[in-house]
Order: structure tokens, then sequence, then C-alpha cells
């Protein structure tokens, strides 16, 4: 709680000092920033701290880790708007398309590698809606959203027809290797098609975070009254980081996990009116992107903790454990806020 706390001081003094900082001022140190957390994500392939069979911590000193996937998502956002605001890029040709799409894919690929699917899974809206407040072509913005279509087809396809057509576990395993899935994200996604497939392995996280969403009821059951988080049936290396909504559900109810889907929704609602008020074309697109991650790891984390999408080991903003997380999070608020003291006209 203590170190938790700590963090949170650390963020807010950061939401602070990136307000007070001209936003305009990211567009020079855009690129730098990308290469640096670039260099951390080999890094940590290199050097990392392996926890619970993924490496996406660095440790730094006394027992301080930080997770470069969290200062890649921040400096790829200054690196599009950077890009999408330059004055004479035609986004309706394939050559300033495909440069978005290598600024993106590169830490994608780096990302999955640890493997930390969720994480890179954040890149793909942001990117998109991005694009969208940019004015990209709706033409250029459908032949996109038609290969992620053919992609998650390939995919699901490599998942299902081995096994239809009667191949062993090895040819299914060598497509596995070859589609760039992993042994522990195939079973993720095949539990989330089918709940009774591995209930006591890879399902348990899936069924329990649904037991206890269920069991809130409208009020919910009272503060640390929560069954499944209390008793470990919601294990606890989990239930205070990814699967924190979860507890939440269990604890106050539909009343509660509203309260908090109102929250959120005040959080989004305020960014993307500050990218309407903002003065420059980079302001609008800064806030955009920023509230676009932030509206990722929202819809992404609460979707998975009631079943409609599969287990991801993405956090949900602002209450989930972890420091580099929070502080990305509020870093991220601190440049919406340097443009909404910077906009056209008080909002």
């Amino acid at each position: 709680f203590m170190k938790q706390c700590l963090w949170a001081i650390v963020g807010l003094t950061c939401y602070a000092l990136i307000g007070v900082w001209d936003y305009q001022r990211i567009s020079k140190l855009a690129w730098p920033l990308y290469g640096a957390a670039l260099f951390l994500l080999v890094l940590v392939l290199l050097v990392g701290k392996k926890t619970y069979g993924a490496t996406r911590w660095l440790e730094i000193v006394g027992g301080l880790n930080i997770q470069p996937s969290e200062v890649a998502k921040l400096a790829t956002v200054c690196v599009l708007a950077t890009m999408l605001n330059r004055s004479g890029a035609d986004f309706g040709r394939a050559g300033p398309v495909f440069g978005l799409l290598g600024v993106v894919l590169v830490p994608i690929a780096l990302i999955a590698k640890e493997p930390d699917l969720g994480t890179a899974m954040v890149f793909v809206p942001t990117l998109f809606i991005m694009m969208f407040a940019a004015g990209v072509p709706l033409r250029t913005l459908l032949i996109l959203v038609s290969m992620g279509v053919l992609l998650v087809g390939i995919v699901l396809g490599a998942l299902f027809l081995p096994a239809k057509l009667g191949m062993d576990e090895e040819r299914q395993d060598a497509i596995m290797r070859r589609v760039g899935i992993s042994d522990y994200q195939r079973d993720r996604i095949l539990v989330f098609f089918d709940s009774d497939r591995d209930p006591y392995g890879r399902g348990w996280n899936k069924l329990q975070s649904e037991i206890a969403v269920g069991s809130g009821g409208k009020w919910g059951k009272g503060f640390m009254r929560g069954t499944q988080n209390i008793l470990g049936f919601l294990p606890r290396s989990v239930a205070p980081t990814d699967f924190i909504y979860s507890v939440i559900a269990e604890e106050t109810g539909f009343f509660g996990s509203v309260v908090v889907l109102v929250l959120f929704g005040s959080i989004l609602f305020f960014g993307l009116r500050t990218a309407l008020a903002a003065r420059d074309k980079l302001g609008r697109l800064l806030c955009v992107g920023m509230i676009g991650v932030i509206f990722s790891h929202v819809f992404i984390n609460i979707a998975m903790t009631v079943g409609l999408m599969p287990i991801t080991g993405l956090p949900l903003p602002l209450l989930s454990y972890g420091g580099t997380f929070v502080i990305m999070v509020l870093g991220a608020l601190g440049v919406v806020q340097s443009v909404y003291i910077r906009s056209r006209h008080i909002i």
C-alpha cells in the first residue's frame, strides 16, 4: 500500500510538471523518446526480470522495477502525433501510411516477444483513433480495418482448423509458431471460446472473475467481504492488478461497477472535449492519442473480466496496482492538462 502511495505521488508530480510544460515542445522530443523506449524494450528482452513466465520488467536498484512497454505507449503516441501533424503529408498514399504502421509495429513486435499480447493490442486501436482524428481518408481506414479482420481470421483459422483436419499436436504447434502465437496465448484464446476446456488451469481466472462479478448483486457484499477475493479463489497475484474490477464488482455490486464506469466515462469525455478545444492540430492529436490509450485499457480490461474478451495481462487505469503504469497514465493525463491550459477557450 505504501509503495503504491509513493508511486501515486511520483505520478501526480509528473502530471503537474507535464501540465505546466508547453506540449508543443513534444514534437522536438518525440523521436528521441521513441528511440529510448525501443532501446529499453530490447534491453528488457536481454536482461529483463522474468516473472510468471514473462520478461516485462527491468530491475534498476533496490528491487525497483520499471516496465518499458508503458514508456513505449507514450513515446509512440507522441511520434504518431508529430507525424500526423506534418504539413503536406498525404495519408491517402501508401508511403506515409506504411510509415505510421512501421512506427507502431516495431514496439508491438518487441512487446509481443516478452510475451505481452495484451499491451501490444493497445497500440492498434490507438493508431486507428489518431488516424481518424487526423482526417485520414475513410478509404485508407477501411483498408486497414479489412487487413486487421483478415489477420484475425488467419490467427483463428490457425487455431481451430489444424485440429479439425486431424493434424497431430506437433504439426499444430509448428503452425502456431509460424503464426507467432505462444502456447499460453493459444490456450487463453481457446479457453475464451470454450470455458469448459481447462477450468482448473488456463480457464480458472476467467471463471472466478465472472463468479466474482456476478455474485456482487445490486449492492455488493461489502468492503473486504468478497469471498472470491478474500478466500483466494481469484488468485491474489492478479486480484490487485488485472482483475481489480472483479474485486470492485463483488464488493460494491452493480451500483459500484456503474460508478467506476461513469468516472472513466468522465475522464474520456473531458479528454475528448479538450481535444476539440485545442488551439492546434498537434494538441488535438496528443489528446486523442492519450485518451485512446486509456480507453483501450479500460475497455479491454473490463471486457476480459466479464468474459467478453480473452484474458490479457492489462491493468485498469488509476485502480490497478503497479508503479510504472500509474506514472504512465498520470503522465498521459498531464499531456491532456497541458493542452487544456493552452486551449483556445475555457471549456
